[in-house]
């Protein structure tokens, strides 16, 4: 960390913590590092403190309330007078060791706030404004006897005029997190919804964009957003009250209580250009710690064959399901496929019951008679291949040190946690205890059923990704996965975090033909829809979903069963592959570097990731057919050896192409069908030159 001179201050000294105001005081101004952002405290007549964000000298926020209700008559948010204040600038970069960057900026201005009240509480605040957003948390005073409680956030976010959003409207506590962000004028929330995060608006500036979201959660109750009952337009907090006293959202023993207060969440106001922008932003890790596990060596981010969503077909296994033979096949599916892991699910332990429902009875340890877990784990491991495994979150909260001791010495790579579906302070604690234990154990996670991400992956960087998503599983029973829902998702839920979609479906159907099915169940779009989103969807740990046959040519399965070599059809055969298959292998679940080149929220999006020299580019589409003309000039100067894959005549066809792009041309053209179209573009840098060759 390093401190800068900051002739930036508006003010000009700085004041000590301690120092009287009055409450008439000119507001506080904090501005971002590139000096387009602005954020603003105040008190008005009646000692309210108010928080405004501009940008660009247009007004994103209007003073918005600021304060925290802790018991029934305790509310902060009046009669404050401002007891002192400090501005401070940090400058550093960390690294991701999963996600969609590898370097990170971590480059803010802060201002830090001392609100008191005629009672002797002090509420602080801490504001802080980068480049791509503004953010603030409060230090909650220590209580004088007994625990800290928290009945209600009283912040609000007032908007200036009727602000352009996606929003999904969840309706209650205690869900898994999934559902539609759907267009919606903000004069249209109201007070009895209840708003998911993120609640992406237009500012109406250009492509001016901000999503509101939430950072660093941890002893806490998880955000939401209600429309407001008092006729000004915008949104307030509502926090996920307690199962045991529902009438408050947080409580902590006083001998749990810092020192100096305890501080809340983060809330996000992210910023940017465009919708794409956001999709770049680090914004929400950032404002989590920085990890203090030394050694993450052990942590590996890659693609997994998994059984659960195609519902154990294995078309060449005789009585295919939850048994030995049939994980065998799905691991050396994904040896053929170069995966990394195979995930066995629900279904796999004693008492377990194959549909997600908890069975008290149950045993997380025990796998059940018709599965050799130590056979496959060894198996898979000659193969090249690790293992993951299912768990119910209530049968391993019990004993999970234990559980987890096990699994590590059995050698599995992670552990799929499901069903967990709250976010509310006990929960909250719940994922930090799974975070710590898995640390110590060197088991990887992917949460499912799990409140959406709050930025734990810079922490806890073993958390490679999580559900929190309307993905691909409910197209088994449902028509709500549709392209253009498909093209929400990267400018709504993915800002937050890596999402655990569970893409790679190849029983392909435009929308007229799409049908229903549990059982190998087909997916809305083109094939190529589906292959570009191993690209654009963020989650270093990413599911290929369907059964194993699926991925290959159905000569070569035939051949291969003729020969009764079952489970060996597609070794290091890639002319064996089905179309697009071969995507599938070779686009890594990790990235170095992220850019959005071109999108529209429901309509389209075009990602280019980077990884080590090589570039890869990703294009989804919605249910209309469009031409896009991509500028390529953020390449560094060479000839690129390009390999194109592209919607074909049906929506399962996908048409490979390889040309070259010189150094003097940087434009490319692509196709994308109507009804879910899709490319993958893969751009493979030559390689360097050593000092002294031959040219």
């Amino acid at each position: 960390m390093r401190r800068i001179a900051m002739p930036w201050l508006m003010l000009g000294a700085l004041l000590p913590f301690g120092a009287a105001h009055a409450a008439d005081l000119p507001p506080l101004e904090l501005r971002s590092p590139d000096g387009r952002s602005v954020a603003t405290v105040s008190l008005d007549g009646d000692g309210r403190a108010r928080y405004a964000v501009s940008r660009d000298g247009q007004a994103v926020l209007l003073p918005s309330p600021l304060g925290v209700q802790l018991g029934e008559d305790e509310r902060i948010e009046r009669g404050l007078r401002l007891a002192g204040h400090r501005y401070d600038e940090h400058d550093s970069e960390y690294e991701l060791v999963a996600g969609k960057t590898r370097q990170v900026r971590d480059h803010y201005r802060q201002l830090e706030v001392e609100l008191a009240d005629d009672k002797g509480r002090t509420l602080g605040l801490v504001l802080r404004a980068y480049d791509d957003g503004i953010a603030f948390r409060y230090r909650l005073p220590v209580p004088a006897t007994g625990d800290l409680v928290v009945k209600e956030d009283l912040t609000g976010f007032l908007f200036p005029r009727d602000y352009a959003c996606h929003a999904l409207n969840l309706g209650r506590f205690g869900t898994s997190h999934e559902g539609e962000y759907d267009p919606i004028a903000a004069s249209r929330l109201r007070p009895h919804h209840l708003v998911e995060l993120p609640l992406v608006c237009a500012t109406g500036h250009g492509n001016e964009t901000f999503a509101i979201a939430e950072a660093d959660l941890d002893r806490y109750a998880g955000l939401y957003l209600t429309g407001r009952g008092d006729g000004e337009l915008g949104v307030e907090a509502k926090l996920s009250p307690r199962l045991d006293t529902p009438q408050l959202a947080v409580r902590l023993p006083r001998d749990q209580v810092a020192a100096a207060g305890h501080l809340t969440p983060w809330r996000v106001l992210m910023l940017g250009d465009s919708p794409g922008a956001l999709v770049e932003s680090n914004l929400v890790s950032s404002l989590n710690p920085p990890t203090a596990i030394a050694d993450t060596s052990w942590i590996r981010p890659g693609k997994t064959a998994w059984d659960w969503w195609s519902g154990g077909l294995a078309a060449d296994v005789p009585d295919a399901g939850m048994n030995t033979a049939t994980i065998r096949r799905y691991i050396d599916h994904a040896a053929a496929l170069k995966l990394e892991y195979m995930l066995i699910d629900d279904g796999w332990y004693v008492g377990s019951t194959g549909n997600g429902r908890y069975n008290e009875g149950a045993d997380i340890t025990r796998p059940i008679p018709q599965l050799d877990l130590p056979e496959l784990v060894e198996y898979g491991r000659r193969r090249g291949v690790g293992i993951w495994v299912w768990a119910h979150w209530k049968a391993l909260a019990p004993r999970m040190d234990a559980v987890f001791a096990q699994y590590a010495g059995m050698g599995i790579k992670g552990v799929k946690v499901d069903f967990m579906d709250r976010d509310d302070q006990e929960m909250v604690e719940f994922f930090h205890a799974m975070m710590r234990s898995s640390a110590r154990h060197r088991l990887m996670l992917n949460l499912h059923g799990a409140y959406r991400p709050t930025g734990l992956n810079r922490t806890w960087p073993q958390y490679l990704t999580q559900e929190g998503v309307l993905g691909a599983e409910n197209s088994k029973w449902s028509r709500r996965i549709t392209p253009r829902h498909n093209l929400t998702l990267p400018f709504t839920r993915m800002l937050l975090g890596p999402m655990d979609y569970t893409p790679g479906g190849f029983r392909n159907a435009l929308p007229r033909d799409f049908e229903v099915s549990f059982l190998g169940p087909q997916v809305m779009g083109t094939r190529a829809h589906q292959l570009a989103m191993f690209v654009v969807y963020d989650s270093p740990l990413q599911m290929v979903a369907d059964s194993p046959e699926v991925y290959v040519e159905p000569a070569a399965l035939v051949a291969a069963q003729a020969e009764g070599r079952p489970g060996q059809v597609v070794a290091a055969r890639s002319h064996a592959l089905a179309p697009g298959a071969d995507v599938i292998s070779i686009v890594p679940a990790s990235w170095d570097e992220t850019r959005v080149l071109a999108g529209e929220i429901g309509r389209y999006i075009v990602v280019a990731r980077r990884s080590g020299r090589d570039w890869y580019i990703g294009a989804m589409g919605d249910e209309e057919a469009r031409t896009l003309e991509l500028d390529l000039d953020f390449l560094p100067a060479a000839d690129y050896r390009a390999t194109l894959w592209r919607d074909g005549d049906a929506a399962t066809d996908v048409h490979r192409e390889s040309r070259r792009i010189d150094a003097s041309h940087r434009r490319i053209t692509l196709e994308l069908a109507a009804g879910g179209g899709g490319a993958v573009l893969h751009l493979a840098a030559p390689a360097p030159r050593v000092a002294g060759s031959a040219l």
